[in-house]
């Protein structure tokens, strides 16, 4: 399979408030599955939002709420899920988690937070995550990566190397750093030559206003959707055959000198 019909459920989310946004995220996917979606995917904290103070109290056992939920919505619409992220109770401290299911039902990849945004407090109550994002549907290698994550391009570039053929990446992204969240997606895309499926927050909680603004751009920085502020789902096809052709053509990977830098 090289065509993915992609839906980003740009979600409003409930402040510290699960079962609501269960509800809303169920809602949704019942909405975006008249599209007939290859892979739908979510925002980061979808059950929570940043709600950090009470995170002791709703985050989940090892995700297993988040991963029941996942399962059976896969199983139910024949869709792979880039299941946002979730608080999750684990034995090194709550961590910040992304979970991946195949349309079987089967879980196909989980990544926690690698880089903690100290700006909103995540080091005071996250344990930064150790592993990876890759993973593989349909024999096809992608990459997860969390919101301030894409700051780092080395990060990014390690995914790409590991044959990462699109970068999903989730988030909880501000408004007034909206400029900063297009120009960095698009960077990612045309340097690593991969799609970016970029799924944000809409909304705001007690403390920010939330950009929107999901997008999805092609190997060769074009962007194919992208999204307004307010709660929407955003539908965008990719072809994968598009990155092979872009790494042909500029050959970056083969021209790297990594024992130079």
């Amino acid at each position: 399979m090289m065509k993915y019909k992609i839906a980003c459920l740009q979600m409003d989310i409930a402040f510290g408030n699960p079962e609501q946004n269960y509800k809303k995220a169920s809602d949704l996917i019942h909405q975006a599955n008249a599209q007939n979606p290859d892979i739908i995917v979510l925002p980061e904290l979808w059950t929570t939002g940043y709600d950090l103070d009470n995170l002791k109290d709703t985050a989940e056992e090892e995700a297993q709420e988040a991963k029941v939920f996942f399962k059976d919505a896969a199983e139910k619409y024949n869709s792979h899920f880039i299941g946002g992220s979730v608080a999750n109770k684990t034995e090194a401290g709550i961590e910040n988690t992304l979970l991946v299911f195949d349309k079987n039902g089967e879980q196909a990849g989980i990544y926690s937070k690698l880089h903690l945004f100290k700006l909103m407090d995540e080091h005071l109550y996250l344990a930064a995550g150790k592993e990876k994002g890759v993973f593989s549907l349909d024999g096809h290698k992608f990459a997860g990566l969390i919101c301030y994550d894409i700051r780092f391009p080395e990060w990014v570039r390690a995914h790409a190397l590991h044959g990462a053929e699109a970068m999903f990446v989730v988030a909880e992204w501000p408004i007034q750093r909206l400029e900063h969240w297009r120009a960095l997606l698009i960077a990612r895309a045309i340097e690593n030559q991969c799609f970016v499926v970029a799924c944000n927050r809409a909304g705001s909680d007690p403390n920010n206003k939330f950009a929107g603004h999901s997008m999805v751009i092609g190997p060769w920085g074009d962007v194919i959707a992208e999204g307004g502020e307010g709660e929407e789902i955003l539908l965008a096809e990719i072809d994968l055959d598009e990155v092979k052709e872009a790494r042909s053509k500029i050959p970056i990977f083969a021209d790297r000198r990594p024992e130079l830098y």
